[in-house]
């Protein structure tokens, strides 16, 4: 059988093609078994973004063990979040900023007797 080059063939020979993405997501309202979203994430520039890794293990380097994900090819992660107004996914995100924490609230000015 002719291997057909991969815009042809619907099923790549390769176990895992290049597309293939590790996605993070955060469970529905009943849990993931019944249906997860898709995580957004912000670039720098504060535009949002789809987040896609190449390996389990860098999204586990960059977002704990504790983070579901799930599997699925590029266009099919641009197909979900294209509805949402996102056109850009990036893939293995290097750099994260820690959780917003709330400031301490500043200290009251002295008042001066006067």
């Amino acid at each position: 059988m002719e291997e057909l080059p991969y815009g042809e063939d619907p099923e790549p020979s390769e176990r895992f093609p290049a597309g293939l993405l590790y996605v993070p997501v955060r469970p529905g309202s009943f849990g993931c078994t019944t249906g997860c979203t898709t995580r957004l994430f912000r670039t720098p520039l504060g535009r949002r973004t789809a987040v896609g890794f190449t390996s389990e293990r860098r999204l586990i380097a960059t977002l704990g063990g504790g983070q579901a994900w799930v599997r699925l090819a590029e266009p099919a992660l641009r197909a979900l979040t294209a509805p949402l107004g996102v056109t850009t996914i990036t893939v293995d995100p290097q750099f994260t900023a820690p959780a917003a924490m709330p400031a301490e609230p500043a200290p009251a000015p002295a008042l001066r007797a006067g």
